[in-house]
């Protein structure tokens, strides 16, 4: 496969090629480039609340498809493979609650934390059980009620939260709930990555979003770039709608009526004054992709107001352009563009790290 190089100086730099968003070889390869070698979400901790509840799930539906398990212990909530090591044979395929992990294949058996406790028929087997013989324990990372995984601790995933609570951990994150009648998903006909590319400017908002560019001031709108994260900022254009920022805080005084997160590759936290959308953006194949909204409510108050307002419009409207661009990509005479130094900070910076995963 061809090396993507994005120019380090964004003032110098040109996008990613048509090239990239038309070829199978480089989706399946950021698959297991990039997927693999990153943390996705994973759900809230209501899913296993309390001691013994397990929770089966895919790390990266449509794409790696690796079985998982989550289960409290009693003690802390696990994330183990739900692959029995005997012969493969999945344990545990609908949220239960049990005081053991049981392989309905031949008996074995392991605790919640996922250690090997019993299996029939083996006594003459010689030096078992091995190490392997364990579940495989996944890493697993806590954000307020949110929790994270990866195949891989290879991502600095502490780094992002760290990143993300300096601005947002003055709310009660932990009272947060899921408001399932605000939570959508939407098929869009494109290419993951253009979805992500679209997400991380503001640049098109007087253009596409003109509800929302009322309620922000484009002139004041901010990128902060982060190792593998990256931040927008939406100032409010009337002073509406802001957070109650506390006297210690590094944005104390400015009207902020947004937090917009990107965490690298394919997860959007956009914190509001009424709670926090989710998007998690999941490939399903070239030309196709599947993005789950997760409203988390603390406040039905502030519903449907300021730049948390009228979300389903917002996403119709970003849906169109990306398809578009989509379509564009397949044109002949076509092949790179240039970014604005000013407004396109995070598409550079995300082609970037496309670029960097895929040559490792």
């Amino acid at each position: 496969m061809k090396a993507f190089k994005i120019h380090p100086n964004i003032e110098e730099a040109e996008t990613l090629p048509s090239a990239f968003y038309r070829s199978q070889e480089v989706f399946d390869a950021l698959t297991e480039k990039v997927f693999a070698k990153t943390w996705q979400f994973i759900g809230d901790e209501t899913r296993v609340s309390v001691e013994g509840k397990l929770y089966p799930f895919n790390f990266l539906e449509y794409g790696l498809e690796e079985p998982m398990l989550l289960a409290n212990d009693g003690k802390q909530i696990n994330c183990l493979s739900n692959v029995c090591t005997h012969r493969g044979n999945i344990l545990c395929h609908d949220p239960s609650k049990a005081k053991n992990i049981l392989c309905g294949y031949h008996g074995r058996r392991f605790d919640l934390a996922g250690n090997f406790k019993h299996m029939p028929q083996f006594k003459q087997a010689k030096g078992f059980p091995r190490a392997e013989d364990h579940l495989h324990q996944f890493p697993l990372k806590h954000f307020g009620p949110w929790l994270f995984t990866s195949l891989e601790d290879s991502m600095d995933f502490q780094a992002v939260i760290d990143a993300m609570d300096s601005k947002v951990g003055f709310m009660p994150l932990n009272e947060f709930k899921l408001d399932e009648s605000h939570s959508k998903d939407y098929l869009v006909n494109a290419h993951w990555t253009l979805y992500c590319d679209n997400y991380l400017e503001g640049f098109h908002i007087p253009f596409v979003h003109d509800s929302l560019n009322q309620v922000l001031d484009y002139g004041k709108y901010e990128t902060v770039i982060y190792p593998e994260l990256n931040l927008q900022v939406g100032h409010s254009s009337g002073g509406e709608h802001v957070f109650d920022l506390p006297k210690d805080h590094e944005d104390y005084g400015q009207q902020i009526s947004a937090y917009y997160f990107w965490i690298f590759p394919n997860m959007m936290f956009n914190f509001y004054p009424w709670g926090c959308s989710i998007n998690i953006v999941k490939p399903i194949s070239l030309n196709r992709t599947k993005v789950s909204f997760l409203s988390y409510v603390y406040d039905e108050s502030k519903l449907d107001t300021g730049a948390g307002a009228a979300l389903d419009k917002v996403e119709r409207e970003d849906e169109f352009v990306v398809e578009g661009v989509f379509k564009g990509m397949k044109s002949r005479v076509y092949h790179t563009g240039r970014y604005s130094p000013e407004m396109e900070k995070g598409v550079h910076h995300f082609h970037s790290l496309l670029a960097d995963y895929l040559s490792r």
